[in-house]
């Protein structure tokens, strides 16, 4: 099943609203034609790559964290959760980012929005996450429509849930990676009406600063050390959403 022949049809994926997503993240929102970003699902309790991702400096991975209130709130939703702009974090992760990417050519393009993104006016760690993506989607120049989940108006979970978001947009696609297929109820959505489509992430590889290359990193590393090239590299392998047979 190639792109080009889902081309009548809606295609939506999902994603929870990470902090400075890896290049997956934008590879998959390149499958798609609306991406809904599950804002309004329930905060993870434990570590989450929605306030942290690793960049990379001379000492290899480098993560950047942004601290949000926690203790003593019960479950939030994303949508809720509130940065902590207590103590010197904020000048801490600038300093880092500046000593990491000083040397790549299109850091200084950037430096002035992160600036930003970390300054007390941004209040919610949700806000600083769609800053984020909105920054290096225009990089990448991935077109696709976004969606949050809490404009859609829906109350449902799990499998549920997914398939109540392809009813609201009218879509009959649903594209996931393989590897979340066992949580997926496939019956569901063919009951529904909705094909599910799977796709596997490519394995980028590309120089980097400082040494051995790290998988997996923020794409703002592929951004600062390559500008508007970087959507090359994205797409340089980029497959189509392809059905996997079989897949429990």
């Amino acid at each position: 099943m190639t792109r080009g022949s889902l081309v009548n049809h809606m295609i939506v994926a999902v994603n929870q609203p990470y902090f400075c997503p890896f290049a997956g993240f934008f590879y998959k929102l390149q499958l798609c034609d609306v991406l809904v970003l599950l804002d309004s699902v329930q905060f993870p309790q434990g570590t989450t790559w929605i306030t942290r991702n690793r960049f990379k400096n001379d000492q290899g991975a480098l993560w950047i964290t942004v601290p949000v209130w926690k203790k003593g709130l019960g479950p939030q939703r994303i949508s809720d959760v509130r940065i902590c702009h207590e103590g010197r974090w904020r000048r801490k992760h600038l300093q880092s980012l500046k000593s990491a990417y000083r040397h790549a050519p299109y850091f200084a393009e950037h430096r002035e929005f992160f600036e930003l993104i970390f300054s007390p006016q941004v209040e919610r760690i949700l806000d600083v996450n769609l800053q984020a993506i909105e920054r290096a989607r225009e990089c990448l120049e991935v077109g696709t429509k976004i969606v949050l989940l809490s404009e859609l108006g829906i109350d449902a979970t799990g499998n549920r849930l997914l398939i109540e978001i392809c009813r609201a947009l009218k879509a009959d696609q649903f594209v996931a990676q393989s590897a979340v297929g066992k949580y997926l109820d496939q019956d569901l959505f063919t009951a529904a009406g909705i094909e599910v489509h799977w796709f596997k992430y490519p394995e980028w590889i590309y120089p980097q600063l400082w040494g051995d290359f790290i998988p997996n990193l923020s794409v703002f590393d592929l951004i600062f050390n390559y500008g508007r090239k970087a959507r090359d590299i994205l797409l340089a392998d980029a497959r189509p959403a392809k059905r996997l047979d079989g897949l429990a």
